[in-house]
Formats: C-alpha cells, sequence, structure tokens
C-alpha cells in the first residue's frame, strides 16, 4: 500500500471522527436521488489523486454512522479501536483462511477462539467450529448438518423424504430461506407459537413435532433463539434438548444476537442448558462490537463438520494435517480473516473485559425501561432479561416516528412488531454508549415531537 494512500486514508478517518462529534447523524440521501446527487459511476480514464480522494471522502461522509451514540437501528454499533486494528491488519496481509500453508499462525488465532467458546460453553473433546459471513450463514451451516445426520445418504443421493424443522414464529428470517436453499421447503418450516414475552412454547413444539411424525414426516432440525430479532427473548434451551433428546432432532441455538450473554457471570444464566445443544452460534459483530462480520458456529461433535464440508482438493490441501486446513470444515473455500479483528479485541480486553461489554448494555437496557416506566407518555412492550427496548411514544405511528427521525438526521432508531403490536424497538447494543447517551436519545425523540407535532400527531391522539 502506498505511503499517500495510507496518509490519506489517515486524514479522511481523522475528519470523519470529528464529523461524527458534531453530527452523529449523516443526512439521508433519497435512494431515488442517490445516483443523481452523487458522483458514484465508474469511468474509463483514471482520474486523479485529487479528484479521487475528494470522490471518496464525498461518499464517506454521506454513508450512514453506524458507531455513533445516536445509532440506534439494528443490532450493531460501536467502535471498538482494538478490533478495528485487527481488521485493518487482516486486510493489509490479505491471508485467506482455507489452508495452514498460506493463513499460518492466523489458523492458531482462529482455532483458540473457537476452542475457548466450545470449553465455556462446556462441549465435549471432540467439538470445533468455524467462522462464517454472518448470522444467516451460520444457521444455514447448522441446518446443513442436522439434514445431512438425519440421512447420512444424503449427501451422495439427494434429499428423497418429506423433512421438516422447527422454530419460534419469532426467531429469525433466515430459517425459513435456508429451508428453501437446503432443499427442504419453505413449506416445511413449523413455525412455533411464543407466549407475551416471545419465548418459544415448549409444548407447542412437542405437540407439532408428534403431528407431523403421525403424518409420515421426518423431522430433523429445532432451531432456538437466544435474542429474538424484535423483542430480544432468550427461549428455553433446557426444555428444548428434552423434546429433541425424545425424538432424535438436532438442536441449534441461535445466538447471533445474544449469544454473548454466556460471557457473562450475571447473564449467562439466560442461556442454561447450552451444553446440551448439538450446535450454536454467536455474531461477534453484535453485543461485542466486533466490525462486520465476524459470525462463530461451533458443534458439539465436529464429524458433522467434516460430513457435511469437507471435500478433497488436491491442488488446495497440499501440506499440514486436515485439523489446521479450515477449507475442510468451512463452506466458503476463499475465505477473509475474520477472526483476527476479535482476537485482538479479546487479548486486549480478557474475557472479563468482555462480560464488562455485555453487562453494560443490559445496564443501559434497565436505564431504559426505566425511563419510560417513569414516564406516562409512553407505553412498554418488552422485558427485564433483554437489550430490545420496544415502546410507544404519545401512540404515534412508530413507523412515521421513526422514518421521520432518520429523515430529519436525528435519531437512527427502527420500528418492529410482535403479536399484533408496532412500536418503536430501540436496542442498547452499542457498548461505548454511556446513560447520558440513553437519556439523551429520549430528550431528543421528545423534542422533536414537540416541534413536529403537527405532522406527527394525528387529531385523534391529540384530543385523545
Amino acid at each position: 500500500m502506498e505511503g499517500t494512500d495510507l496518509q490519506k486514508f489517515n486524514e479522511i478517518v481523522t475528519e470523519l471522527l470529528e464529523i461524527e462529534k458534531r453530527e452523529p447523524v449523516a443526512d439521508p440521501i433519497p435512494a431515488e436521488e442517490l445516483f443523481t446527487k452523487m458522483d458514484l459511476t465508474l469511468n474509463d480514464e483514471a482520474l486523479d489523486d485529487s479528484s479521487f480522494y475528494n470522490n471518496l471522502k464525498d461518499l464517506v461522509f454521506k454513508t450512514p454512522r453506524t458507531a455513533t451514540t445516536q445509532f440506534f437501528n439494528q443490532l450493531f454499533g460501536g467502535r471498538r479501536s482494538k478490533a478495528v486494528l485487527g481488521d485493518l491488519i487482516a486486510v493489509l496481509l490479505n491471508n485467506s483462511m482455507y489452508t495452514y500453508k498460506v493463513a499460518g499462525p492466523m489458523v492458531g488465532v482462529e482455532k483458540a477462539i473457537l476452542r475457548k467458546i466450545c470449553s465455556m460453553i462446556g462441549y465435549g473433546k471432540n467439538s470445533d467450529g468455524t467462522i462464517a459471513a454472518g448470522g444467516s450463514m451460520s444457521n444455514f451451516m447448522a441446518m446443513v448438518m442436522a439434514r445431512d445426520a438425519a440421512q447420512s445418504s444424503l449427501t451422495q443421493e439427494g434429499v428423497s423424504k418429506k423433512m421438516t424443522l422447527y422454530t419460534s414464529e419469532a426467531s429469525h428470517y433466515s430459517i425459513a430461506k435456508n429451508a428453501s436453499l437446503i432443499g427442504v421447503g419453505r413449506e416445511q418450516v413449523r413455525f412455533i407459537p411464543a407466549d407475551e414475552h416471545g419465548i418459544m412454547i415448549s409444548a407447542e413444539l412437542d405437540a407439532q413435532i408428534e403431528m407431523d411424525k403421525k403424518e409420515g414426516y421426518l423431522p430433523f432440525f429445532v432451531n432456538i433463539t437466544s435474542g429474538t430479532t424484535v423483542l430480544g427473548a432468550f427461549d428455553n434451551i433446557t426444555e428444548a434438548s428434552k423434546i429433541c433428546k425424545n425424538h432424535n432432532l438436532w438442536l441449534h441455538v441461535d445466538g447471533a444476537y445474544c449469544g454473548a450473554a454466556i460471557l457473562s457471570n450475571n447473564y449467562k444464566r439466560l442461556l442454561t442448558g447450552l451444553e446440551l445443544s448439538d450446535s450454536f452460534s454467536v455474531n461477534a459483530h453484535k453485543m461485542l462490537g466486533t466490525p462486520l462480520t465476524c459470525s462463530i458456529i461451533v458443534v458439539n461433535d465436529k464429524k458433522y463438520l467434516n460430513h457435511s464440508f469437507s471435500n478433497d482438493a488436491t491442488y488446495l490441501y497440499q501440506t499440514d494435517g486436515d485439523d489446521f486446513n479450515l477449507g475442510k470444515t468451512s463452506f466458503q473455500c476463499g475465505r477473509r480473516n475474520d477472526a483476527l479483528k476479535f482476537w485482538t479485541l479479546w487479548k486486549s480486553i480478557g474475557s472479563n473485559g468482555l462480560e464488562k461489554l455485555v453487562d453494560h448494555q443490559f445496564h443501559l437496557a434497565e436505564v431504559s425501561r426505566n425511563y419510560i416506566r417513569n414516564n406516562s407518555d409512553y407505553q412498554l412492550y418488552s422485558y427485564d432479561d433483554s437489550i430490545s427496548v420496544c415502546f410507544n411514544y404519545k401512540g404515534i405511528d412508530p413507523k412515521k416516528l421513526c422514518t421521520a427521525l432518520y429523515e430529519k438526521a436525528e435519531l437512527m432508531v427502527g420500528f418492529g412488531s410482535f403479536h399484533g403490536e408496532e412500536f418503536v424497538r430501540f436496542v442498547t447494543i452499542n457498548s461505548d454508549n454511556t446513560e447520558e447517551d440513553i437519556i439523551n436519545f429520549f430528550q431528543t425523540m421528545e423534542h422533536f415531537v414537540e416541534e413536529h407535532a403537527a405532522t406527527l400527531l394525528d387529531s385523534e391522539t391529540v384530543n385523545g
């Protein structure tokens, strides 16, 4: 990398950090105006450096600022500097993680993370895992392993029976999408009802499996969620495990959102029974604040990783054993080093430091709930032990409110729905935030509503 580019990188980063302090929310560009307001076309001739750098700065400064104290929109946020350092080094080294020959010690970095997580869960000596390109991919890999375990000949002969899988109605959308991709089909996904807290009802799960077996289906997979996408609820792993063992089904725990609670002595109780699962996934780019993406999937028995994903390639695997050639147990072949950024963070602050990040997010959620409970203009929809805080304010349509806050570059926060109720979905996943940042969010929103009451409050709300 040329010295001039490194210098410009530092200049752009320094300027961006200053801008973020003054303007934590970027002015949004309407999608239909994007290509008229910005020069994104690819030219035939080279640009001079001055024009190129100006074009690049314009792009950077107009991109949504997802690491600031006023970003509460999706399930990630913040910027942990030691993790960013690891990611930048990974980019410069540009190793691919499929073989030890080309990745060297970086293979050890990934394996150290996987071994530590397996140990914390309580998985056995045959456990292992890999790092995947996102939570959807982790769920996909778990479903493939479960499918292949249910029919060992399937990898060669293809799906030959009507198979069914089970997940909560509040689970991530990737479960249904992946059912299509693995050849089982969306119609064979059974969405199990959840209670008012968003927790899957175990008795309903057992009854549905029994019904499908009587009708000649082959049940094979149960997905448990640790941190549902909207309410942030934790399904009961122990109850699901008993059902899976009784019916000989694979149990996967999708902890993409809140699985990092295993690092906390205060909150690992939310994943009680995790050691009874067959596979577990967690996204370090969510609660643990590493740059996107860093999705980890581990299995209690690594033979399933090998059975579903290993394939010989003499042009690739030419040195060292299979345990150090990570392409043997991953879905991808060429794969960037997503482990290093998590390793640099974990190495620098230790497991105790990661625990503090997790505990702080739960604390911020409690600060938020207390603020809402003490203000009669709010209605709270979420519950304790969640970092998703769902509420409505003054009866305003949450979609209208969140869209207006975004369009006016005040705050970035999303909306959601559950059991027919719509609400603002506010997440306290950015561990860089303080109590003051949380209170500022609510006060900023309240002042915004006061200033825009004419457009946000309909006649019924005002009269009510």
